[in-house]
């Protein structure tokens, strides 16, 4: 094995790619042309082979501060050598408190309690969890069942994949879990080439009520809702959607859960999206900034009174018998605290709002190219639709895809045929243009 600090290979053999199972990636195509990262830094990836990628996806929604800042990997390096792991279970370490405290201060209301997790996908089965937990305790055993919304993507366990309304995401896994979908609020006839909240949308909140007054509220445990849909495209939730839905929930006694994996820390130019809405959520899911992607950490903010639904009881006997080994890792509580630290030292929440303009007029510039059909922004991500190719969906995505890696040394995120944008914090206006300067270009070849 070389040195830790020394460079991959330029390629690798086919037997060394071979036993690596990608996630969410066409295996066979990838290793046919692999698109291999073996650094990174600030705003950029580098190949084996010394190539500088500009990365136009924050890593996978996750580096909001860029990578490997020093200060983040300081902390990380120094943690390692002090306390490498403690467990979570019966003892604990005092920065994971510190942490719960800071978060708790950075979310709207009174969600003042966080439980750690690992991973977006844990945060939603924990949120899950407590929601089920919290209606029994409270004599409402029959509040089993879960409301989500079509294109929503709700992590990959099997409850996220229950809720998620991405249809090749649930295909090969059914039967799921029973949940209830409401209807997706993107309509391209009325919303086309919208810029942050479409005006058009927000009274199909009220399609929840119309379910509700249907089969009645008693059997509903939560709703859970991104703020704006990421991971199928970037879908912004309309004017006075949201609000909506929490004056609904809040009549029926049920939980509203946001979930921010992708929206919290900054993407929205907020630390939570729900702050940007004037909503405050019975709970929220978080993970991917909260570290600034260089170590795993989720959790879920949860409101006092479902917390305080718990603390009954005799003392000695755990109040949620649930937990992860790695709840609350020293290493991903360091990163975190780092970031926390960086995201407010440089002012990187209002940095965000301030390029939201920005970022939109530069990716709505694209409005006319070649097979373009539709664009949709909001804070520092945008979404642009591609007409397909008939009969073969994906596939120009897929050549996109490998364009803007080799052609144009740029990463992005492709899903179908949509293409996605998503910035770290940091990028600068001369870095905007070049993405989108990139997208133009391999936009007027792409078959």
């Amino acid at each position: 094995m070389p040195p830790l600090d020394a460079p991959f290979p330029a390629r690798l053999a086919e037997s060394e790619l071979a036993a690596y199972w990608l996630p969410f990636s066409a295996n066979r195509a990838f290793k046919r042309r692999p698109r291999l990262i073996d650094r990174a830094e600030g705003m950029h990836y580098y190949t084996p082979d010394g190539r500088e990628l500009i990365d136009a996806m924050s890593g996978l929604w996750c580096c909001n501060a860029g990578h490997c800042r020093e200060p983040v990997v300081e902390a990380i390096r120094r943690q390692a050598g002090r306390l490498d792991y403690a467990p979570a279970f019966q003892t604990a370490h005092a920065p994971a408190f510190a942490l719960a405290s800071r978060l708790a201060k950075l979310a709207p209301g009174d969600l003042n309690h966080v439980f750690f997790c690992n991973s977006g996908s844990e945060a939603v089965d924990t949120a899950l969890k407590i929601a089920l937990a919290y209606h029994k305790l409270a004599g409402q055993s029959t509040r089993t069942r879960f409301i989500s919304r079509e294109r929503s993507y709700h992590g990959s366990c099997l409850g996220g994949t229950s809720l998620g309304g991405i249809p090749q995401n649930r295909n090969l896994f059914e039967p799921l879990l029973d949940v209830d979908l409401l209807r997706s609020t993107y309509s391209r006839e009325r919303q086309a080439y919208a810029r942050g909240e479409p005006a058009w949308g927000g009274d199909l909140a009220d399609d929840l009520s119309t379910f509700l007054a249907l089969d009645g509220a008693s059997h509903i445990a939560a709703l859970i809702v991104e703020p704006m849909t990421g991971s199928a495209g970037v879908f912004a939730s309309p004017q006075g959607y949201l609000q909506r839905l929490r004056e609904i929930t809040r009549a029926h006694g049920i939980l509203l859960i946001f979930d921010e994996v992708i929206t919290g820390f900054g993407r929205l130019g907020h630390a939570f999206a729900a702050e940007r809405y004037g909503v405050v959520p019975d709970m929220i899911t978080f993970a991917k900034g909260v570290t600034s992607g260089a170590a795993p950490l989720g959790g879920v903010l949860v409101r006092e009174h479902i917390h305080e639904a718990f603390m009954q009881g005799p003392e000695h006997v755990p109040e949620l018998a649930h937990g992860f080994t790695y709840s609350g890792h020293p290493l991903g509580v360091a990163a975190a605290n780092a970031a926390l630290d960086l995201y407010r030292d440089e002012g990187l929440f209002e940095r965000a709002r301030s390029l939201e303009p920005v970022f939109a007029d530069a990716v709505h510039g694209l409005k006319g190219f070649p097979r373009v059909v539709d664009i949709r922004s909001i804070g520092l991500a945008a979404g642009i639709d591609l007409a397909p190719i008939d009969g073969a969906p994906g596939l120009r995505g897929a050549r996109a895809l490998d364009a803007a890696f080799f052609d144009e040394d740029l990463v992005i995120r492709v899903v179908g045929d949509t293409l996605v944008l998503a910035p770290a914090l940091v990028v600068s206006e001369a870095l905007i243009a070049a993405i989108v300067g990139k997208v133009a270009h391999f936009l007027q070849g792409l078959r």
